[in-house]
């Protein structure tokens, strides 16, 4: 059974291991257990940051951090919007819809928080996924990650088969 919830503490190595993995992926040298230690968990406990971790039934396959945009967070890019800040699926569990379950998921708590739009900085190679799920790519650029900023104003309109 495919089950997403939030990050616990008996989850926390799984969620480091898939965090290093998705770094990896993405070429990015920061020492991923400094990050996870001293920035994520930080403002997940502060409540500035949700972590949600996918579980398909054989282990923990991925996971979603995300945001409700405000003034009092130090990452707050467009206030009262949510905010998909990070998005993974290990790649032997890509293919099956997980990553648009979790983000599903996300979007929906999203809009229980009160956002009814949100908006993602996909790395390059992610960008048709995001369009696929109805994120619409914007002329607005995000000069700090180097990247397009994508808004999706419809939280019912969901994923598109076969991305």
């Amino acid at each position: 059974m495919i089950k997403v919830s939030p990050l616990t503490d008996t989850a926390k190595n799984e969620f480091t291991r898939l965090f290093s993995d998705y770094y990896g992926e993405l070429d990015c040298a920061d020492y991923v257990p400094r990050l996870i230690d001293d920035y994520i968990l930080p403002d997940l406990l502060a409540g500035l940051i949700k972590i949600d971790i996918l579980h398909d039934g054989e282990g923990y396959a991925g996971f979603v951090i995300y945001q409700l945009d405000d003034i009092d967070n130090e990452w707050n890019y467009k206030e009262g919007w949510g905010d998909i800040r990070e998005i993974y699926v290990a790649p032997s569990s890509r293919g099956r819809g997980l990553g648009k379950f979790l983000l599903f998921t996300a979007e929906m708590k999203l809009k229980e928080l009160g956002a009814d739009k949100v908006y993602c900085l996909p790395y390059e190679k992610s960008a048709d996924f995001f369009a696929a799920c109805g994120y619409k790519k914007t002329d607005d650029y995000n000069d700090e990650l180097d990247c397009p900023v994508y808004e999706k104003h419809n939280l019912s309109n969901h994923c598109k088969r076969g991305v």
